[in-house]
């Protein structure tokens, strides 16, 4: 089974996480930001990912650190949910449109993090959520889970759709990618016989 739990515990954030890569795409999510539950819950409907967060932090500061610290723990929880990466299909290009918003996700699981980021908001926050996040917390993911992320925002005008495209491309990206490709039979999807370095 492709499951894992991470605890985080810090003076600003205290989080846990307990995924399923296999699962029906049930959420339980308590972060104490509600625009960030709803896109975390983005994510595990769309990326048929069994996801619980629970997360604790300084919100009397601001969100930053609750939500770049969930990227964190959920990029380590799908990274050791991953094991040695045989047999998974590696790579994922999806679009995903969200009315008049499109945004295009690619995924290589290569254990090379990086995020290529092409997504500009047209204001600042939706609600009290501060849309500069989406971008922290995709760069926090990305590099925990050991991903190359590219993220490209092709046109859109509504903040709320923008952020929630690229949550659910994500979803659909990484759904595909950690997808097990049985022409493979377990072997890693590389030529140097191994992922991760």
């Amino acid at each position: 089974m492709r499951t894992a739990a991470i605890e985080r515990d810090t003076r600003e954030t205290k989080i846990r996480i307990d995924l399923d890569l296999d699962g029906r795409g049930t959420a339980r999510i308590a972060t104490g930001v509600g625009f960030f539950d709803h896109m975390l819950e983005q994510v595990a409907r769309h990326g048929r990912i069994d996801l619980t967060v629970a997360a604790e932090g300084d919100l009397q500061v601001d969100d930053h650190h609750t939500v770049e610290d969930v990227g964190i723990a959920l990029g380590q929880a799908v990274r050791r949910a991953l094991g040695d990466l045989a047999g998974i299909n590696r790579y994922a290009d999806v679009h995903v449109p969200m009315d008049e918003t499109l945004t295009r996700v690619v995924i290589d699981i290569s254990g090379r993090p990086m995020l290529v980021w092409r997504t500009a908001f047209p204001a600042a926050k939706i609600g009290t959520f501060d849309t500069e996040l989406v971008r922290e917390f995709f760069q926090a993911f990305a590099t925990h889970a050991g991903l190359t992320l590219h993220v490209e925002t092709l046109y859109g005008v509504n903040a709320h759709h923008i952020a929630e495209s690229c949550f659910k491309g994500l979803a659909r990206a990484l759904r595909a990618a950690v997808a097990l490709d049985p022409a493979l039979e377990g072997a890693v999807p590389s030529t140097k016989g191994r992922l991760g370095d």
